[in-house]
């Protein structure tokens, strides 16, 4: 089933058109790869405030406000330029073992990242009076943002 979309999906115009155009997959690329940057660095500035490994002076709750709308965003860009590449090669994408691992891996990390975010509003002190919650969390999070970009790195050799 997955197959026969993708086999749909490759003939429809705007896939032949991005497969047509040389720089159309590279400039998206670009522009993905960059996007994850400003992701990668946002998470990790709160991960590991959220481990005590960094920024203690600061609440938490001020890594959140700072930092996460830069991931929501971005990832606003990442799911806009991830379209194009799936449309420009679905088969490349769609059935590739690691594309879909690293889609399972962001939704459990946008899961973990809206959580620290809902806790942080509802309780400004509430990841500071949990802090073995708070270092799992983070260290499950960074964990998962430095698979995610592994698998994303992968899909160009499975």
């Amino acid at each position: 089933m997955v197959q026969a979309f993708c086999d749909w999906l490759s003939n429809t115009p705007l896939s032949l058109k991005i497969q047509t155009i040389l720089w159309i997959i590279p400039a998206v690329q670009t522009v993905h790869i960059l996007t994850v940057s400003i992701v990668l660095a946002s998470m990790a500035m709160l991960d590991l405030r959220l481990m005590g490994l960094a920024g203690r002076q600061q609440p938490v709750s001020y890594m959140v406000s700072r930092f996460v709308p830069w991931v929501w965003r971005a990832l606003i860009v990442l799911i806009a330029t991830g379209v194009v590449l799936i449309i420009g090669e679905p088969e490349r994408e769609l059935l590739n073992i690691a594309f879909r691992a690293k889609m399972l891996m962001l939704a459990i990390v946008a899961i973990i990242t809206w959580i620290v975010q809902r806790r942080t509003r509802t309780n400004a002190t509430y990841w500071e009076s949990r802090k073995t919650t708070a270092t799992l969390l983070g260290f499950v999070s960074l964990l998962l943002w430095i698979a995610i970009v592994a698998a994303g790195r992968w899909i160009a050799y499975v």
